[in-house]
């Protein structure tokens, strides 16, 4: 049986949500019907590049400085398309997308563009740009319900919206009880762990996660956090962090590849963010049993149902996210219960399996189609 041949477009191969998808998403596809490449654009972020390679996708870099100068790649990706015989693209992000939908206006090929935010959180340019090009394409997904309706506000398109939402490997992501990275970092063996994965970005609201924190930790002197990513704002965040004296307190063990043996020690898993879409880090924190305390930006709350998941609050009250934590801190059977809740929710609806399965399922719709 000839293999579909599915060429992922993405900007950038760094540890980002929708970077972090294709290397976990390639393990479980089926190898025997379909074929993955992907090209990308920033050469130095390369991270998930050796993990995609390891599970058997062909990976291209057209490199590409800034946004125009990957647009103006486009002819090389046709020519990939040729020389390989691409049957599908599918485009994540904005920039990649508009790439994706010269190539189509070109060749007629299938693209797919995954949508990963809200159209409101866009610069100008970009919304404008992917309002009066999003027709060119053959279909878009949308990660969470609230990104497939911000779609439909926002832009009114022709073509098929369908949401595929994002999902985390329950298989992988299970928790061993290893306390190597308390040990590493000096942080004791019976202390309660506060954690986030992010890029260091506004939306994400780290410095006031800081606030939070240091106003729990007063509270609680045995308990310790950690902030594994890193961004455009690392100076800015460590700034307030040296401030607010949580030196010996918060941890910053900077970008990593495998986030695992963090999530391992944390007990709760607390985000700020002021609008997500679904944040693959919540999924893995989820799976991996820790308990959820969140504003309820974006998809989060179509993922954590509030009391029964985890804790939630409103993306403009993050000072209650400091009462929410204290709740599980002096109640332990409420932290136990909210953690195996936690993964209950992930494995019962965010399973990757089922993403996997619903992309599979459009890949092979769309390839008959083309034929």
């Amino acid at each position: 049986m000839k293999k579909i041949r599915i060429l992922h477009i993405i900007k950038s191969l760094g540890r980002g949500g929708a970077e972090m998808l294709l290397p976990e998403t390639l393990k479980l596809h089926d190898k025997e019907k379909f074929e993955f490449h992907y090209i990308y654009f920033l050469s130095w972020k390369d991270q998930m590049v050796e993990a995609i390679k390891e599970a058997g996708g062909k990976v291209t870099c057209f490199e590409a400085k800034d946004n125009i100068r990957l647009l103006t790649q486009y002819k090389k990706i046709i020519g990939y398309c040729k020389e390989h015989k691409i049957d599908l693209i599918h485009c994540h992000l904005p920039w990649a997308g508009f790439a994706g939908r010269l190539v189509h206006w070109r060749t007629n090929i299938p693209v797919i563009y995954s949508e990963h935010n809200m159209q409101e959180r866009y610069h100008p340019v970009t919304k404008i740009l992917n309002k009066y090009s999003f027709n060119s394409q053959s279909m878009a997904i949308g990660v969470s319900e609230d990104v497939t309706l911000s779609i439909s506000k926002n832009i009114s398109p022709d073509i098929p919206v369908k949401t595929v939402l994002n999902g985390v490997n329950t298989d992988a992501f299970i928790k061993s009880g290893s306390l190597r990275t308390k040990q590493e970092l000096g942080i004791p063996a019976d202390a309660l762990v506060i954690g986030n994965v992010a890029v260091f970005r506004f939306q994400k609201r780290l410095i006031e996660w800081l606030r939070v924190f240091k106003t729990i930790s007063d509270r609680n002197s045995n308990v310790y956090g950690l902030i594994i990513g890193a961004g455009p704002l690392e100076d800015e965040i460590k700034k307030e962090w040296k401030s607010l004296g949580l030196e010996n307190k918060v941890f910053f063990p900077g970008l990593k590849t495998d986030v695992k043996p963090y999530f391992e020690v944390m007990d709760v898993f607390m985000m700020s963010s002021s609008f997500e879409g679904l944040p693959i880090a919540l999924l893995e924190a989820m799976s991996m049993e820790c308990a959820i305390v969140s504003t309820n930006a974006g998809g989060i709350k179509e993922v954590v149902r509030n009391k029964i998941d985890g804790l939630v609050c409103e993306t403009n009250e993050l000072g209650k996210l400091e009462v929410l934590v204290q709740k599980m801190i002096k109640n332990p059977d409420s932290l136990t219960k909210f953690k195996r809740a936690a993964r209950d929710r992930v494995r019962a609806k965010f399973s990757l399996n089922i993403m996997v399965k619903e992309l599979e399922e459009l890949y092979s719709n769309q390839a008959k189609l083309e034929h």
